[in-house]
């Protein structure tokens, strides 16, 4: 990867940052795919159960990146898999942010009147800790983004040497 390469990605993700820290609790702009994925995901699960399938659309919304990132690491694409492990993290915010919800239900829904998480953290009798749950997922969110810029630059380095 050349040094302009990684200036203009580090910005990218950084710009990517600065907007998702503006707009925290918020649905980002990314996050109209990873809604596709993930109503694709309850469907694709309905083949294991209710419960399964409530789960599918959060399980293939993070399948489909983690499976772009192992194919660029197989193909040795290092900035795709810095672009998709990214991906994958960022999903987290946007579990989190429906994680935080459970108990409130106010936000909007496609195709339901109950959430995936107000569903799955009442069957799991963990419903009255869906803020702590979302805050863990969201800072595995915030941690994973940061550390794979960290890994991209570390990359770079090691590469100059």
């Amino acid at each position: 990867m050349s040094r302009d390469a990684l200036i203009g990605w580090g910005s990218a993700f950084v710009i990517f940052l600065i907007y998702a820290a503006l707009n925290n609790g918020e649905f980002l702009i990314v996050d109209y795919a990873n809604l596709m994925i993930h109503e694709v995901g309850h469907p694709a699960f309905s083949w294991a159960g209710y419960y399964t399938t409530i789960l599918g659309g959060t399980l293939l919304q993070l399948i489909v990146p983690i499976a772009c990132t192992l194919v660029f690491i197989r193909r040795g694409e290092t900035t795709a898999v810095a672009v998709t492990a990214f991906w994958t993290f960022e999903n987290l915010l946007y579990v989190a942010v429906y994680m935080a919800d459970a108990r409130r239900s106010a936000m909007p829904l496609v195709g339901s009147d109950e959430s995936d998480w107000t569903i799955l953290f009442t069957h799991w009798g963990v419903i009255q800790h869906d803020l702590t749950i979302a805050a863990w997922t969201r800072g595995i969110g915030w941690i994973g983004m940061l550390g794979t810029i960290g890994w991209l630059a570390w990359m770079y380095v090691r590469s100059d040497e």
